[in-house]
Formats: structure tokens, sequence, C-alpha cells
């Protein structure tokens, strides 16, 4: 059983970067796309409203394997463009996510009190300057444990992957468990990812340890 495990754990590890491709990718893109759709969702124009609000209500309501093999077959059946499985993987992810992360900043924005507006309005500062320098600061404090929570989610999410044609960690480890009618790549996958979002959870605590700083700076 060792002979065979030596082999596949070469496999299981390149299949694990492909894991932290999606991870990184999804994330790099889903952060910053989450914070226009939270803010055209509190827009006034309400036709940009309604938009932002449908678009999260589609992709929180439905569930991502589905939105998987949505794209995957979208693509190539109606729109006849042929897109890499990799490519439909990260779009349907950041879509999906950027969903998610949405109403978290969105909560942010408006858990922030009102008052913060209106002491704005009163030092002449515009709505711009106001959302960029006073209201966003504090969202972004308050949002970090959500985020973190939807960071953690998305690495054990990339296991969904697997139901398309693309060798990440999950399909590397089934591969392997029937090939060795064993689970102990099962065990060692597992493994992976507790590492993972253990190396995750230390960074978001030591970003948390920061903002708390610096807020007893502000204080002072």
């Amino acid at each position: 059983m060792m002979e065979y495990l030596a082999k596949f754990l070469p496999y299981m590890l390149q299949s694990t970067i492909m894991t932290l491709e999606i991870f990184v990718l999804t994330l790099a893109i889903a952060l910053p796309l989450g914070l226009p759709i939270a803010l055209g969702s509190n827009s006034r124009v309400k036709p940009l409203a309604w938009l932002c609000r449908f678009y999260v209500l589609i992709f929180r309501g439905t569930p991502l394997m589905l939105q998987l093999f949505f794209f995957y077959f979208f693509f190539p059946l109606v729109l006849h463009m042929k897109m890499s499985v990799f490519v439909t993987v990260i779009l349907t992810f950041v879509l999906n996510y950027a969903a998610y992360l949405a109403e978290i900043y969105r909560g942010g924005i408006n858990s922030v009190d009102k008052g913060q507006h209106e002491a704005a309005f009163a030092l002449g500062l515009s709505k711009k300057q106001t959302m960029l320098d006073i209201i966003l600061p504090q969202t972004m404090k308050a949002v970090l444990p959500p985020i973190v929570n939807e960071a953690i989610t998305l690495v054990k999410d990339t296991a969904l992957a697997s139901a398309l044609p693309m060798v990440e960690l999950m399909k590397a480890t089934n591969s392997a468990v029937n090939r060795m009618t064993d689970i102990t790549p099962m065990l060692f996958a597992a493994l992976l990812y507790l590492l993972i979002n253990l190396v995750l959870t230390m960074f978001a605590g030591r970003l948390e340890k920061y903002f708390a700083r610096y807020e007893r700076k502000e204080e002072y």
C-alpha cells in the first residue's frame, strides 16, 4: 500500500496546486467585485438596485454545483464558445462568491451609524468622500470575520470542481482511492484541506490583531 501511496502523493500534491489556484483567483477577483455590487444594491437608482439584487438572488439562491454545470454547457451549446474547464470554474466561482461577498459588504455598510453620514455632511464632505474616507474603512473592519468564514468555505467548495473534467485535489483523491481500494488518500486530502484552512485562519488572526491595534490608536 505504501508503494501505491508513494506513487499517488506527487499526483495529489500537484492537484493541490490547482485547488490553490482556484482559491486564490476566485478570492482575488470576487473580493473587489462584490463591493460595487453591494453599492449598486444600495443605490437610489432603482433599476440598478433591482439588477444587483436580482444577481445576488440568483447566485445565492441556486447551488454552486448547478451553476458549474450551467456555465460548462451554456457557452458551447448556446453561445457556441469554447471555454476551458479551468476558466469556466473560475468564472462560476467568482460570480457565486461575489454575490455572497456583496451581501457581506452591504450588511457592513448598513451597519455604520447614520450619524457618520450626518457628521460628514456637516463637515462639507461629498458623498464620494464620505463613502471612501469614512464609511468604507469602518465597513472593512466590520466585515473581516464573515469574509474569513467565506474564504474558509471557498477552500472546501473547490472540491465541487471535481464534478467537471478538472483534476483538483478531490478528483485526484477519488482516483487514488479507486485504484488503491483504500481510504488513506482521503485522510491525506483531509489533512491538506485542514492545513490550508489553518494557514488561512492564522493569517486572518493577524489581520484582526492589526485592525484592533489600529482602533486603539484611534481612541488615543
